[in-house]
């Protein structure tokens, strides 16, 4: 439990700024200890209705999760009292929160109305624009960044302003989801950094860590990365989603089914460069599999999408072409008599005859080529030497000579697995035949593997075209 309450503390600080822990017990405590409606007294009017009500409701009832976070589990409901305790009053919070936090509610109060005055102001332009009475320039105003890529906007050009131009990871001016978009089209993994700016441990972090330059070379090479203020909206969205209860954090997360994130580590806590490139090396190996499984299945259906459309535009070309000819061939028969228009049937005969031999013949050129490249991914790579290895010389009806490795416990097929990955026979009936004794390896032993049909170490066959 103790543990809890110093998280519960140290999460409140990094999201208040205020970094007295005995204010932010006393304010913990006298919200009994619930995360949102302690962070909510901050800012909120306690004397406003929907405040009032809010409190009001989490009293009586479990608390509701934090932007799908939930930190711990409600406390049992507790008899009447006889006499409500009464909140802290919002004089009590002015006179004892930091100078900073209370100007930081003035600003935000400022903020708003700024907000509202520009809104107002858009839509003046714009109703003004349509009805052609403002300039161009009052219409673009318009075109602004959505609310989450101005916070990331903002987000980095205040770490590029306190750490430095061109340091650290290039966090991507967008907000979450497009970032999280854009990760999965790249085939890349996620670093999220939340930033808590009045943590103690988060200027060491940045300036030691993140801003180290193998660190930010391998979130930039490995990653996309995204980083957001606790002080902004998503990025406090996302700290209760993450469920941060220490900074600095960090996390690596990816898409997941039913629009949603699937989380696979979390860094809480001051680290140094070398233990977190551990981390996300680690992290990288493990997902290496799924992420180039993923760009291999998006490369086969862009390619399939490219082939039918290829397909599509050389069969919109040739039904061009032949209405082209039909036509010509009409004109050609209306002045012609009938010996011009038998010659110009034959010749089209001869024409459909020579392309369907040459489409067969590029079929069966197709076909050839999958083959052996099927029968080169059912190879494997090459064995470097060693006692369970065998080496095999083949030598082709053409004089051409080919030499491999194989493993002893490999079996015959994989020899002519081998023969068919290479571009060095057109025959598809064949045989590997060994001198000295002559034996033939044919499909009887297949199944043998070269140690048990007496191939190993090592072995010369050749090839016998079957007629």
């Amino acid at each position: 439990m103790a543990e809890t309450v110093d998280d519960k503390v140290s999460y409140f600080q990094a999201v208040t700024g205020i970094s007295d822990p005995d204010l932010c017990t006393e304010i913990l405590a006298a919200h009994n200890w619930d995360l949102q409606v302690a962070v909510s007294s901050i800012t909120a009017n306690p004397s406003s209705p929907s405040a009032s009500a809010s409190t009001s409701s989490r009293e009586q009832g479990p608390s509701a999760p934090l932007a799908d976070a939930e930190f711990v589990a409600p406390p049992p409901p507790m008899p009447p009292a006889p006499q409500q305790q009464q909140q802290p009053g919002i004089a009590w919070k002015l006179v004892t929160l930091p100078f900073y936090v209370v100007s930081g509610g003035v600003g935000l109060v400022a903020g708003t109305f700024r907000l509202g005055a520009w809104v107002a102001g858009g839509v003046l332009s714009r109703s003004l624009s349509l009805l052609g009475l403002a300039g161009q320039a009052g219409g673009d105003r318009l075109l602004e960044l959505p609310p989450s890529a101005a916070e990331a906007a903002e987000f980095v050009a205040e770490f590029e302003r306190e750490f430095g131009a061109g340091r650290g990871p290039r966090f991507v001016a967008e907000g979450f989801s497009d970032a999280l978009q854009r990760a999965q089209r790249e085939f890349k993994l996620l670093f999220v950094y939340l930033h808590s700016p009045d943590h103690p441990d988060t200027p060491a972090f940045c300036g030691g860590c993140l801003c180290a330059e193998p660190v930010a070379a391998f979130i930039d090479e490995n990653f996309v990365a995204w980083g957001g203020s606790i002080r902004r909206t998503e990025g406090f969205k996302m700290s209760n989603s993450l469920n941060a209860s220490r900074f600095p954090f960090c996390a690596v997360v990816m898409a997941s089914t039913n629009q949603r994130i699937m989380l696979l580590q979390q860094v809480e806590g001051p680290k140094s460069p070398e233990e977190m490139i551990i981390i996300l090396q680690r992290v990288v190996e493990e997902c290496a599999t799924s992420l180039v499984a993923a760009r291999i299945e998006a490369e086969e259906r862009l390619n399939n999408q490219r082939l039918r459309e290829e397909q599509d535009a050389a069969y919109r070309a040739a039904l061009e072409a032949d209405q082209a000819r039909e036509q010509e061939r009409l004109e050609e028969l209306e002045r012609r008599e009938r010996e011009a228009a038998e010659a110009e049937r034959k010749r089209k005969e001869e024409e459909e005859a020579l392309a369907r031999a040459a489409e067969e013949a590029a079929e069966k050129e197709a076909a050839l080529a999958r083959r052996r490249q099927e029968k080169a991914m059912a190879l494997g790579a090459e064995p470097d030497k060693g006692p369970g290895v065998t080496r095999v010389l083949i030598r082709f009806p053409t004089g051409e000579r080919k030499e491999r490795r194989f493993h002893s416990s490999a079996p015959i097929t994989s020899l002519y697995d081998y023969v068919d990955s290479l571009d060095c026979l057109e025959a598809e009936k064949y045989s590997l035949v060994s001198n000295f004794p002559r034996v033939t390896y044919g499909p009887e032993k297949h199944s043998l593997t070269l140690e048990e049909a007496g191939l190993h170490p090592q072995a010369s066959l050749f090839i016998e075209i079957e007629q």
